[in-house]
């Protein structure tokens, strides 16, 4: 059985068509790259995976016992806000019905100090976010979704605003884990994602999954995609 199957999913929002009947079979283990124009449903897609999107057509079905971390763009992240690395990384441990004034147990520092651990991110503990190199947080978003040892991880433009050296590392670190965990991750960076990727798909309202092999070009697909959006 499928960790995660979506079918004839389509997601509008007023009068615009953000995703149209859309198809994906996620297995154990899977790296999948979801690539595509801006606009094209890539965040969409992920949202309405967690559940923050609610579709108009077609189902998603999860596995009831899978478990799904979820790493936003890191543009989203407010860097003002006066926070340690470890407080950012306590707060994925947080249950979806917690209640104001909610107090951590120690097996949620336990879970945190694993997840700087697996990351080699201990010297960032009890800096403030606002301390923070692209790359730096971006391990802490990462390290946030990993406290509560996801069987799928969501990633919406990991390295994003990255330098190549970071861009290198954060990859690397994803090649990783994905011996541990199933990947679904959106990017541009068609590049990087032809090399680090089991299979690939190309999303411009509908989408197309290929396996990354070497008679496949993403790039080609690419530029369907964006002739297609336009």
């Amino acid at each position: 059985m499928a960790l995660l199957e979506i079918k004839n999913l389509s997601v509008h929002y007023n009068n615009y068509l953000a995703l149209d009947n859309i198809n994906l079979e996620v297995n154990k283990n899977d790296y999948i790259g979801i690539i595509g124009p801006n606009g094209s449903g890539k965040t969409t897609l992920l949202k309405s995976i967690i559940g923050d999107i609610t579709p108009d057509k077609g189902k998603i079905m999860i596995d009831p016992n899978v478990i799904i971390g979820y790493v936003p763009q890191f543009s989203t992240f407010n860097r003002d806000f006066p926070i340690t690395v470890f407080d950012v990384i306590l707060s994925g441990t947080l249950p979806s019905d917690y209640k104001l004034f909610y107090r951590y147990k120690q097996n949620d520092r336990n879970k945190v100090i694993f997840a700087i651990d697996k990351l080699k991110i201990n010297y960032l503990a009890n800096k403030r976010i606002n301390q923070l190199s692209g790359g730096q947080l971006q391990k802490v978003l990462l390290a946030r979704a990993l406290v509560t040892n996801p069987d799928i991880l969501l990633l919406d433009e990991p390295t994003a605003s990255l330098d190549t050296d970071a861009k290198e590392e954060i990859y690397n670190i994803l090649t990783t884990l994905n011996k541990e965990m199933t990947i679904i991750m959106v990017s541009h960076d068609i590049g990087m994602i032809k090399h680090n990727v089991k299979k690939f798909a190309c999303l411009n309202k509908t989408m197309h999954v290929h396996d990354n092999d070497e008679t496949i070009d993403p790039w080609h697909f690419q530029n369907l995609f964006y002739t297609k959006g336009k």
